[in-house]
């Protein structure tokens, strides 16, 4: 369950577009196959 737990924490703060969690998570994701994670969208800045 800690494993799912702190998974959980990680993808919380990808979605806030935080680069390291975003990094962490994908390296998770990739020795894990189970553990599957809706990555965070990127919008170009000059579209605003």
């Amino acid at each position: 369950m800690l494993f799912w737990d702190v998974n959980n924490g990680i993808s919380r703060r990808s979605w806030a577009r935080i680069e390291g969690a975003i990094f962490a998570i994908n390296r998770a994701m990739e020795a894990e196959p189970n553990l599957k994670v809706t990555m965070p969208n990127f919008v170009d800045e000059s579209l605003f």
